[in-house]
C-alpha cells in the first residue's frame, strides 16, 4: 500500500474512533457527570442519578438512624435469630437488575448476610404500609459484594435491597437471613413476583402505596 493509502486508512480509523468516543460521551458521561441525557439513557439506566446527588430517601434513614438503632453491620455473619431461616439466590446478567423486599413487622430483629460473585451498586431501603412511598427510608446507599448484619425495622412494611450489576459479567447473588419473617417480593423485569418462604406462618396484611421497582418509571 503506497503512502497516500496508508493516510487514508489512518484517517478513516480516526473518524471510527472519534465517532465511538463521542457516542460513549452521549449515551454514558454526559448523564452520568452532568445530568445532560439527550437520549434517555440516563435515567433508564439510573446514570443520571450519579450527576444528582440528592437523595430525601437517604437523608430520612440517616436521620432515623442517628436516633434508632436500625441498622449494625458486622464484620462476620451474625448468628440466626429465633424465627424462620431463609435463602434466596439469583444471577444478575451484565446491566440487569433487581429489587429484593422482606414483610417485616415494625421493633422486629432479622439477621442477614448477602454476598455477591462480583461488586454491585446496592440500596438497602424499606416502604412503610403506612404512608407509602413518599416515606421511603434508605439506609446505605453504595457499591459491595458482600454486607451483613441485623436489620431492625423501624416500621411495618417492605425491608430489603436493591441491586444493579453494572458489569459486562454475569454476577450470582446470594442472601441468607432470619428472624420472624413473613413473606417476600421480587422486583424484576417490570414485574413483582410473591415468594413465599417455607416454614413461615405469620402474616402482615398491608401493601405499600405507589411503590415501583427502581428505574421502572423511565422505562
Amino acid at each position: 500500500m503506497n503512502q497516500a493509502g496508508q493516510a487514508a486508512r489512518r484517517r478513516r480509523k480516526l473518524l471510527i474512533f472519534g465517532g465511538i468516543a463521542a457516542a460513549v460521551l452521549v449515551v454514558f458521561v454526559l448523564p452520568a457527570e452532568t445530568g445532560f441525557d439527550p437520549l434517555g439513557v440516563g435515567a433508564a439506566t439510573g446514570l443520571d442519578e450519579i450527576a444528582d446527588p440528592d437523595n430525601p430517601e437517604l437523608e430520612r434513614g440517616m436521620a432515623r438512624m442517628e436516633r434508632q438503632d436500625v441498622l449494625a453491620l458486622s464484620d462476620t455473619a451474625p448468628e440466626p435469630v429465633a424465627g424462620v431461616a431463609d435463602t434466596w439466590e439469583y444471577e444478575l446478567a451484565p446491566y440487569d437488575s433487581v429489587e429484593f423486599k422482606y414483610t417485616l413487622r415494625e421493633g422486629a430483629p432479622v439477621t442477614f448476610r448477602w454476598e455477591a460473585t462480583g461488586p454491585l451498586n446496592y440500596d438497602m431501603h424499606a416502604h412503610p404500609f403506612e404512608g407509602g412511598v413518599e416515606l421511603t427510608e434508605s439506609y446505605g446507599v453504595g457499591e459491595a459484594q458482600a454486607m451483613q448484619g441485623t436489620y431492625t425495622p423501624a416500621f411495618t412494611g417492605e425491608h430489603g435491597w436493591y441491586w444493579d450489576n453494572r458489569s459486562t459479567d454475569n454476577v450470582t447473588l446470594r442472601l441468607t437471613a432470619s428472624g420472624p419473617l413473613t413473606t417476600s417480593t421480587i422486583y424484576a423485569g417490570g414485574t413483582a413476583a410473591e415468594r413465599p418462604i417455607a416454614g413461615a406462618t405469620q402474616t402482615i396484611e398491608g401493601t405499600v402505596e405507589g411503590h415501583e421497582m427502581q428505574g421502572a418509571a423511565a422505562e
